[in-house]
């Protein structure tokens, strides 16, 4: 497998540093609020590199951490807690809003498929792990105390950005817009490991510390968090673009400087969601979460599908009708994929074969997702047995995590009903007519469905269903009319 390497700027071969295990780290969410979808674009495309990597043969330990202290609003290492904002918001601790968003968060990620890592830790968990590499910091010279903060010393580094070459003033934080200069810095890239003095004096998490009560700075929280689970050496570093300066900058320059070695050899980035006037935030615009879509009437898995059609170091522009192209696809896919014959076999291996080496070939060049869904697609086209089909398309899924085959059966069983339906209705001489062209039959069914339920609820007499039933159609555009023996409805202009 070929991998893109932020760090060189090329695509590397992958070879982990231990035959036995591949680390893999993921910076986790500020659970300060709901991610947005921008944010899980990340963590889909993270969950698929996980997956890839197992399907592969590889044992894969993955680690996230949650931040819920120390992640400023302000890239000075000043300003107001992220945490502290949303406790203030909601008027709860900010225990509770962590828990609240922490829970929030992974029930996104149950709805997207996107696996659980194997740790999950949070920053609170691990002061002393904090303490201790900040003290070797302090003590090898790496680190310095100044106006009741501790700070990285940049000037001691050879080369601080390692992601891109920019010239010095473009580092400078301190002339950046909306970024206040902080005067205790030695070096203008300098950035806090520890708080004692911020501007927001009722911080609500402290603890104890050789330098004073004060707490962690948020770059510090992944290096431990990661040598606390996976040691001195990480294979794979993950997280969105806007991780990459000054967050994984600031881990690279403080975890090699306390190890004295390489620390990470491959960093993954995820380019953007951008909607059409700029990056999606918490802040601008709609903000757009898993359930938004759910109450909009999408699939979220129609979302991870319409992240899987792009590459992830692509930006990817979010509007609604891409979004509904993409849920047609989806839809589409799963009514072709329930209407193979699982019983139409044997499977044949040399077909399964061929069809595995396609998308390996795809997902080999840097995760290349779209043409891992192209292969998804010829699998569907290709000149064998339906068994076989469902063979390839099985295996697929164990990396691309669409619920292909669960959904397609579930259409199976729900165009088995329809049947069933329709059958004991022509039996009972109930008619359902359509007076309007180009429909889509998918849509025809479940319209006629609702149709059946509703004569049902009027033969038990609950009028007030039936009803119910009526005006959800009129909501969907759709308008009924009763006639002798049936029904006949047609699509409002």
């Amino acid at each position: 497998m070929y991998l893109y390497n932020s760090a060189s700027r090329k695509k590397e071969l992958f070879v982990p540093n231990h035959p036995d295990i591949v680390k893999m780290y993921t910076c986790g969410p500020t659970v300060y609020h709901y991610a947005h979808i921008g944010n899980l674009r990340s963590y889909i495309m993270e969950d698929v590199l996980e997956k890839y990597l197992r399907w592969l043969g590889y044992p894969v330990k993955r680690v996230m951490n949650i931040t819920d202290v120390g992640h400023l609003t302000s890239d000075a290492d000043e300003g107001e807690d992220k945490m502290l904002k949303g406790a203030r918001r909601e008027h709860k601790t900010v225990m509770e809003i962590a828990e609240f968003y922490t829970d929030a968060f992974f029930e996104d990620c149950r709805k997207l498929n996107i696996k659980r890592p194997d740790v999950v830790e949070p920053a609170t968990n691990c002061i002393d792990d904090y303490i201790r590499i900040i003290t070797k910091l302090m003590d090898t010279g790496y680190a310095y105390f100044a106006g009741g903060n501790v700070y990285f010393d940049t000037s001691k580094l050879d080369r601080y950005y390692v992601f891109n070459d920019f010239n010095a003033d473009d580092l400078d934080v301190g002339v950046r817009e909306g970024v206040e200069e902080d005067p205790n810095k030695r070096n203008k890239n300098d950035f806090v490991l520890w708080f004692t003095k911020s501007k927001f004096e009722d911080q609500a998490l402290k603890w104890d510390s050789p330098w004073g009560v004060g707490y962690p700075g948020w770059h510090i929280e992944c290096s431990g968090i990661s040598m606390k689970h996976l040691g001195e050496d990480l294979d794979i570093h993950c997280g969105g673009i806007d991780n990459a300066f000054p967050h994984h900058t600031n881990e690279i320059a403080q975890s090699e400087s306390y190890l004295g070695h390489k620390w990470c050899n491959w960093w993954m980035h995820v380019l953007h969601l951008n909607t059409s006037s700029g990056k999606m935030s918490k802040s601008s615009g709609e903000f757009l979460t898993v359930s938004l879509l759910e109450q909009k009437g999408y699939d979220p898995l129609a979302y991870r599908f319409f992240c899987l059609q792009s590459h992830y170091r692509k930006s990817l522009v979010f509007t609604w009708e891409n979004l509904d192209n993409a849920q047609q696809a989806y839809q589409k896919l799963i009514a072709r994929i329930a209407g193979l014959n699982p019983s139409d076999g044997p499977v044949d291996e040399a077909v399964l074969s061929e069809g595995k080496e396609k998308f390996q070939a795809a997902m080999d060049n840097d995760l290349n997702s779209s043409l891992a869904v192209t292969a998804l697609y010829d699998a569907l086209k290709a000149k064998t047995n339906d068994a076989t089909r469902l063979a390839m398309i099985t295996d697929f899924d164990r990396v691309l995590s669409l619920s292909l085959i669960e959904k397609a059966e579930e259409k199976r069983q729900e165009l088995k009903r329809q049947e069933s339906a329709k059958a004991a209705a022509a039996g009972s001489g109930f008619s359902i007519l359509c007076e309007s062209e180009a429909v889509d039959q998918e849509r025809i069914a479940a319209i006629e469905e609702k149709i059946l339920a509703r004569r049902d609820a009027k033969k038990a007499k609950d009028f007030a269903e039936a009803d119910r039933i009526r005006e959800e159609l009129k909501a969907e555009g759709i308008e009924l009319t009763d006639i002798p023996g049936g029904v006949r409805w047609k699509v409002l202009a």
